[in-house]
């Protein structure tokens, strides 16, 4: 099923989860939006168009036509987006990359897989429901557990990064782009092998 041509031109979604308002920008929930913004950057590919909900921007990865997304239907209602787009392309989710953040993971540290639960990922959970599969690779970003058990965790997961953080991002957004170009080339083990 990976790399299979679809209808419609783009052949693949590079989906990064996150809130649209200024407010949220650079927060640890906003991993996604940020490892998209690297990645387009990388590509030389402006992710400005107003498309299925999102902003977007259409680029290539190695042979194949991408389209970089990143949701503005705030992050519990991901699916909305992310549904309209495959159904548009008629694109399996198995074409479908997702990346977000993830708690259980401690900054500097990166996990892919092929398909899972939402592991309590509410943007992936949404999209998990609305398009009645699991089978998303997806790329989670660690942005390390709550710092004591009485912290909030809407109010951590809302909160920056430390300048030491936003150095360890830097390398995990340029191993998110490599592992991205890996899994639209159809080598998701290779890609698990090198950043797991």
């Amino acid at each position: 099923m990976f790399g299979k041509k679809a209808a419609g031109g783009v052949e693949f979604l590079i989906v990064g989860l996150g809130n649209p308002d200024k407010k949220y920008e650079n927060t640890r929930h906003n991993c996604g939006w940020m490892a998209v913004d690297y990645l387009a950057d990388k590509l030389g590919c402006r992710v400005s168009k107003i498309k299925f909900k999102s902003f977007v921007g259409e680029c290539r990865i190695g042979n194949s036509r991408a389209l970089l997304m990143k949701p503005t239907t705030y992050m519990n209602n991901s699916g909305q987006a992310v549904v309209e787009a495959m159904n548009f392309y008629k694109l399996p989710p198995e074409n479908v990359i997702v990346i977000f953040d993830d708690i259980s993971l401690d900054v500097g540290k990166m996990r892919i897989r092929q398909k899972g639960s939402d592991g309590g990922q509410k943007g992936m959970r949404s999209i998990i429901y609305l398009s009645g599969s699991d089978a998303f690779p997806r790329v989670k970003i660690g942005i390390g557990a709550k710092p004591s058990p009485d912290w909030d965790l809407a109010d951590w997961v809302l909160s920056r990064f430390s300048k030491d953080e936003g150095k360890q991002l830097e390398q995990m957004f340029e191993n998110a782009a490599a592992a991205v170009e890996l899994i639209v080339e159809g080598r998701i083990d290779r890609a698990m092998n090198l950043y797991n």
